[in-house]
């Protein structure tokens, strides 16, 4: 059971990096293979903060069961109002709707932030995550073949995107 979403705070770090860093071992949910230290994931918590971009996690009576968060799609100026996230669920905790719950808080944020597009990179053999953000009003926009190698294995990128205001509002 979902008790709440809320903004993430550098004490629940260990539990957000036992979840990336289990995603990254056993999954093509993330193109790398290099875990993060408790350093990396400080640096990038300071990242996220400095640049206020929302590191958000859903908290149940075990703890953090997931988390997510947005950052610039490219780095360039006229990109600024494009994001691309990233959502994670502890493995004990997959299919129990903790992923949309935590998409869909991403998108009020982004919306409330001025944002216009949010990006979705997702490994192409990921049918549930394509499923759930197509019935969140993303649409594919782009596959990319073969552009990651991980487990011995080429690996094809599926981008989505939700246009999330009719008219860009530049800030």
């Amino acid at each position: 059971m979902l008790l709440a979403i809320d903004n993430a705070s550098r004490q629940d770090l260990p539990q957000i990096l036992a979840i990336y860093n289990e995603v990254i071992r056993n999954s093509t949910a993330v193109y790398s293979e290099e875990e993060f230290t408790p350093a990396r994931g400080a640096a990038w918590f300071d990242s996220k903060a400095a640049n206020a971009f929302p590191l958000i996690v859903a908290r149940d009576a075990s703890g953090i069961a997931g988390f997510g968060t947005f950052g610039e799609f490219r780095a360039w100026p006229c990109y600024r109002q494009t994001v691309e996230h990233s959502v994670h669920v502890r493995l004990d905790r997959r299919g129990r709707g903790l992923g949309r719950a935590l998409v869909v808080e991403l998108l009020a944020r982004a919306v409330a932030g001025g944002k216009h597009v949010m990006i979705a990179g997702i490994d192409a053999d990921n049918a549930v995550s394509i499923g759930l953000h197509r019935s969140l009003g993303f649409t594919n926009v782009g596959h990319f073949h073969e552009v990651g190698f991980k487990f011995g294995l080429w690996l094809d990128l599926i981008f989505m995107e939700c246009i999330l205001s009719p008219t860009p509002t530049p800030s």
